[in-house]
């Protein structure tokens, strides 16, 4: 697997059912009165939205927030307090989210981050959400890690290949690599997951993680 230098290829890799890792997170966390908070960490192209919405099916009542529509038009990485105030911070409190961020209002950008009051576990995915200024609000965590010419494949897929947007690849990386060099998130997860993994499973049902 090649992974940026400074990040420890997780080791020991298994099937598990996704019920399984669920339950490991709740008892993690240990919260009763207020949504479960888990963080959902991992580089560009990793996989985690999609394993956010894979969690978001096989959980009844949870919910996703992405901190790129926190960060849009914001900044890569400087958004841990506009979202700890805005969105952490009432969920700790058991209260509806329903926020419109200072860019959204000043580009008309409709509609707004919602998530609805009882709430049973809100994942709160992006690169950079496994912080240590974020962690007094954050219950349990994953990181998803996965080989880098897989990610970069992705993302050509995804976003396409202009010049333009290797300007803005390059400008990501000056911020993320050093970013996470500094925090090293894939310490601290709760749980290690592949993005990338050779390991049959059903992704319905299954997933990949590190033990």
């Amino acid at each position: 697997m090649r992974l940026h230098p400074g990040e420890t290829e997780a080791a020991g890799w298994r099937v598990a059912k996704l019920t399984d890792v669920v339950r490991r997170l709740r008892e993690e966390g240990g919260v009763t009165g207020r949504p479960l908070l888990v963080a959902i960490d991992g580089r560009g192209g990793a996989g985690k939205s999609s394993l956010a919405e894979r969690l978001r099916k096989a959980v009844p009542d949870s919910a996703v927030v992405h901190t790129d529509d926190v960060a849009w038009h914001h900044a890569y990485f400087d958004w841990g307090g506009l979202i700890a105030e805005n969105v952490l911070a009432p969920l700790h409190r058991a209260e509806a989210v329903a926020f419109r961020p200072p860019a959204w209002i000043a580009r008309d950008r409709p509609g707004e981050i919602r998530v609805p009051a009882g709430t049973d576990v809100v994942w709160v995915e992006g690169t950079g959400i496994i912080r240590a200024e974020l962690a007094r609000w954050l219950d349990a965590s994953i990181w998803v890690q996965g080989d880098l010419d897989e990610q970069e494949r992705r993302l050509v897929a995804r976003d396409g290949d202009s010049a333009e947007q290797r300007r803005h690849v390059a400008a990501w990386l000056a911020e993320e690599l050093p970013f996470l060099l500094r925090e090293r998130p894939w310490t601290t997860a709760t749980v290690v997951v592949a993005g990338t993994s050779t390991l049959a499973h059903d992704p319905a049902t299954e997933i990949v993680v590190a033990v």
